[in-house]
């Protein structure tokens, strides 16, 4: 059972979330709480897998009572957070600080919003709670013989026949924020390949997640809009809500926003973005998995393998969830395996002089 603590100064909000999670049979709800205080006291009390944190409360806030949590006894925070551009920038901001990832505070809306979010809140508690888990037991120290092999494969390096990429396309999940906010910040100085992110992200937050991005590294990043060109010293997150896609128009590659397939469960789908640089780019592209739960990314690889380009996933150890990756490196579509803290140093080798 995991077992939750959740904090809402809304009375409703707390039987609304309580009941959603009480109907998944692996799930205990143990406790509730009205403000940040009452959740520092609750924590101590009941010591929780994972707490569902409001942002705006009296006495105590969200964020202030994430950063006590995180410094005095450290566990899954699930954010709970309005739609809005305000809402926005703290769950963000809470990101930063430990949370490790968030859902939208929108329970008054229609029946199908109201099961798509009881859906995801399962999803993500189900996945994040079982991460607090007892220190594992020592290892033995490894043989000489495994100790010499290598961990992982080398990062995609240009191959014979084939162009090198000149186009970097990114897809994330939960734990995407941070992972990708390293990324960016990680870039070797004088990298200018144009990077395209698709993060799941809602509309509201897209944008100001796009400019926290933006300045980080060497590129300069914005929320994507239709018609932008893929240009040198540029970075581009899809907007939530829509697909982004990369079409060859003339001697540029241009990107553009789509409903379509309108029937995809994500939006914007990174299999969608990934399936059109296989089409516009084909091996001038290399692609990146980074944390994420499910799967969505794996065909999108495949499809950009089958057209010669390279892939990198980010490696278990340094996922939130080890999900999307582990769907690309099951089944053989990665060229390397890497911690997040090397793959932007990666990227800039497999790009290398094919930039400017």
């Amino acid at each position: 059972m995991i077992r939750v603590l959740v904090v809402d100064d809304s009375a409703f909000m707390r039987t609304a979330l309580s009941r959603m999670l009480e109907a998944d049979p692996e799930v205990q709800v143990v406790g509730t709480a009205r403000d940040g205080l009452h959740a520092l006291e609750r924590v101590a009390e009941l010591d929780p897998d994972l707490v569902t944190l409001d942002v705006e409360m009296p006495r105590m806030d969200g964020l202030e009572a994430l950063r006590r949590i995180m410094a005095t006894s450290p566990r899954p925070v699930l954010m709970v957070s309005s739609l809005t551009a305000e809402g926005a920038e703290v769950t963000l901001q809470a990101l930063d600080e430990g949370a490790l990832d968030y859902i939208p505070k929108s329970i008054g809306g229609n029946v199908l919003d109201i099961v798509q979010i009881e859906h995801t809140l399962r999803e993500k508690v189900r996945t994040l709670g079982r991460r607090r888990a007892p220190p594992a037991a020592p290892r033995p120290a490894p043989s000489p013989a495994l100790a010499s092999a290598p961990a992982r494969p080398a990062a995609p390096r240009p191959r014979p026949g084939l162009g090198q990429p000149r186009f970097v396309a990114v897809g994330a999940s939960t734990g995407g924020p941070p992972a990708l906010q390293k990324f960016f910040a990680g870039l070797p100085p004088g990298f200018s390949a144009p990077v395209a992110v698709v993060q799941h992200m809602p509309k509201a937050f897209t944008g100001p997640f796009a400019r926290r991005l933006s300045g980080l590294g060497p590129l300069q990043v914005k929320e994507a809009e239709s018609g932008d060109r893929l240009e040198a010293g540029w970075g581009f997150v899809a907007p939530g809500g829509t697909h982004l896609v990369v079409r060859r128009e003339g001697a540029h590659l241009v990107l553009r926003l789509t409903d379509h397939p309108a029937e995809s469960l994500h939006k914007p789908s990174v299999d969608v973005m990934f399936r059109s640089f296989a089409e516009a780019a084909g091996p001038a592209t290399l692609a990146v998995v980074l944390t994420g739960m499910g799967s969505d990314g794996r065909e999108g690889v495949r499809a950009l393998k089958e057209h010669g380009a390279r892939a990198i996933a980010q490696d278990a150890a340094s996922c939130v969830v080890y999900g999307m990756p582990r769907a690309v490196v099951e089944a053989g579509l990665a060229d390397a395996v890497l911690p997040m803290g090397e793959i932007p140093g990666a990227v800039g080798v497999a790009v290398g002089g094919a930039q400017g």
